[in-house]
């Protein structure tokens, strides 16, 4: 176990590298003249308080093109993460400075529009762009450490709590950074945007588009009850870099907490070692003892009066909701399978944010397809569990999880809905997700169960007895409360330093892209969950209690709780959510992803202890 360890650990460093620079497969570069038009596209508004990402259009303060807008055809994962790319107003040219240039001028917002907008800036919204596919950011910089930090996106304005004053940055300083590749080459390699709030007294709109400013320190105030003037500006600055075109998303990828990252693996692999020494001693004395007592020739008939080899004759019993089993374990290996390779092509690069919406389209995909395989396992599983009605358990389990989570989601959705949020998942594409369910994961997850249940059952090593035993009394410490907690500690802590990385990316706007410290706490994961389960197993069996199927699975999924419980100290120590919509989305996708994650993790622990009854009954000689 320590060499497997090892050897795991080394290879996977090789993934735990600094970000390098890299081409995504279908991601080329785009190389632009001097002069030559620049578009600026918009993606949508987020705000970390309400999760509710909204069009970019849906306030009246972005005027829209003369021309019409045209929204960019989106993959699957867009659509989920809310994303709604359409042209705008702006007017850039390559490597052309623009000092003050008029995007909407004189926009009458009535009351009704101003309270919208005032309520959007009271709510934190970013907006934000597009430039060559690399988004807008903000630029801060610490004052006592000098360390520069960037947010995604531009404030839409500033709400002043203690006055209830609001201003909106109807300003923007457009910074874009280029490349030279050739002479007559250049490349987008930067974006950034410096937000600013200015009366529109103070702006003077002339010909050409073009606008002046007139010098003072008065901001654009917006007066929720009434009706508001605003007029859009923007200039627009370009400066040249040495960061090449394949560099250019370092910026955003780059953590600034690649320390605490290492401090979570060396801590991950110290519970790694202390599990694999439990077990080591489990094995190598106690098993070892037991199976050179118990295959003792002249050993006294006595022997037999405690300890797991005395249920060898009810230690493979079907368990009970057999159908049920065999459903959620041919979905955990589902999950399992599209998270593996998901992790493995991300963590090579291959999923990047660069190429948007990849990620969240290839999981879903990939999920798709791993029917196959998942019905495979769980047919055959069915099959050695002496399961008699196949067709059905089939349909459970090519139904059963997926139509947990699209109701829960489509739940959700109508809430989405009816906040009009961009976030809502369109009908055509629910369609499109209601026919990938079942045009292609049930009718592969029927296929592979039926090739499953085909196939000869796994042998067991020892007969079932006609009359189960009566299972004594167990210890307190064998209540399968106390087990699930005992078993799941040790793989959430192997695990929740990462899991805070993770949550900030899915709540608070951020990227995630250390994909090589995730697959090797994937594996630690999986480690984790096999040992903890196995000495679950083992001591279950030893006080004589042969109920250990359904056990290992919901004991070793036990860390989903653990996650459950860190995801609600997340919402009330790190999150800014208010608001009933928000907060049930918040818990809704977190009840998903936690269940999500117990049918994973117990899966992986049913499996090894699985493996490890077979193999301890296979060496004693039963007579």
């Amino acid at each position: 176990m320590f060499t497997t360890v090892v050897i795991t650990f080394l290879c996977i460093t090789c993934l735990i590298q600094p970000i390098l620079p890299f081409y995504i497969p279908g991601v080329a570069p785009l190389d632009f003249n001097r002069g030559e038009n620049v578009e600026v596209k918009a993606v949508k508004m987020t705000s970390t308080k309400t999760q509710l990402p909204y069009d970019y259009y849906e306030l009246d303060i972005h005027c829209k093109p003369s021309d019409g807008i045209k929204y960019k055809s989106e993959n699957l994962g867009e659509i989920l993460r809310g994303d709604r790319i359409v042209t705008t107003n702006f007017k850039v040219e390559m490597d052309t400075n623009a000092r003050c240039l008029t995007l909407c001028k004189d926009i009458k917002l009535t009351s009704e529009q101003s309270t919208k907008l005032a309520k959007r800036i009271e709510q934190n919204y970013y907006v934000h762009l597009l430039v060559d596919n690399l988004p807008c950011a903000t630029k801060f910089q610490n004052p006592n450490t000098q360390a520069t930090f960037y947010e995604h996106g531009y404030r839409l304005g500033n709400h002043i709590k203690q006055s209830k004053e609001t201003y909106l940055n109807n300003h923007l300083i457009i910074r874009l950074f280029y490349h030279k590749e050739s002479e007559n080459g250049y490349r987008v390699v930067g974006f950034e945007v410096e937000p600013k709030s200015i009366d529109s007294k103070r702006i003077t709109a002339e010909e050409g588009g073009k606008c002046s400013i007139q010098s003072g320190e008065g901001m654009q105030a917006i007066n929720p009850a009434g009706e508001n003037t605003v007029t859009m500006t923007y200039e627009v600055e370009w400066a040249p870099s040495d960061t090449r075109w394949a560099s250019r998303w370092d910026t955003y990828l780059a953590m600034t907490d690649v320390q605490i990252h290492w401090f979570s693996l060396i801590n991950s692999v110290i519970v790694v070692f202390f599990l694999a020494g439990i077990l080591s001693m489990i094995i190598i004395k106690t098993l070892r003892r037991d199976i050179a007592r118990y295959n003792k020739e002249d050993a006294d008939d006595s022997i037999e009066e405690t300890g797991w080899k005395l249920v060898h004759g009810d230690v493979f019993r079907p368990p009970r909701g057999k159908n049920y089993l065999a459903a959620l374990v041919g979905s955990g290996i589902q999950i399992l399978m599209m998270s593996f390779i998901v992790i493995v092509f991300a963590a090579l690069g291959m999923l990047s944010p660069a190429s948007r919406g990849a990620l969240v389209t290839a999981a879903c995909f990939l999920y798709v397809f791993m029917g196959l395989i998942a019905g495979y396992f769980s047919g055959r599983l069915y099959k050695t569990i002496k399961g008699t009605n196949w067709k059905r358990t089939a349909a459970l389990t090519a139904t059963l999880y997926p139509s947990i989570v699209c109701g829960v989601s489509l739940f959700l959705n109508f809430f989405i809905w009816g906040k009009r949020s961009s976030g809502a998942v369109p009908f055509s594409t629910m369609i499109s997700i209601l026919a990938m369910w079942l045009g292609i994961s049930f009718p592969l997850v029927c296929i592979g169960f039926f090739f499953g249940y085909r196939k000869q059952p796994y042998e067991q090593p020892v007969r079932t007895n006609q009359i189960p035993k009566q299972v004594p009394e167990q210890q307190w410490f064998m209540h399968p409360v106390i087990n699930i907690a005992i078993a799941g500690i040790l793989p959430f802590g192997a695990m929740f330093i990462e899991l805070f990385f993770i949550f900030s990316a899915i709540w608070e706007n951020q990227y995630y892209y250390l994909f090589g410290f995730l697959f090797l706490v994937f594996i630690i994961i999986i480690i984790c969950c096999s040992q903890i389960s196995i000495v679950i197993t083992y001591f279950q069996l030893c006080g004589e209690d042969y109920h250990w199927w359904w056990r290992s699975f919901i004991s070793s999924g036990g860390s989903a709780f653990y996650v459950f419980g860190y995801a609600v100290f997340y919402f009330f120590t790190k999150l800014d959510i208010t608001g009933f919509v928000p907060s049930l989305l918040y818990f809704g996708y977190t009840l998903l992803i936690c269940f999500s994650f117990w049918v994973l993790t117990g899966t992986i622990g049913f499996y090894a202890s699985y493996i490890f009854v077979r193999k301890i009954y296979s060496e004693v000689k039963i007579e």
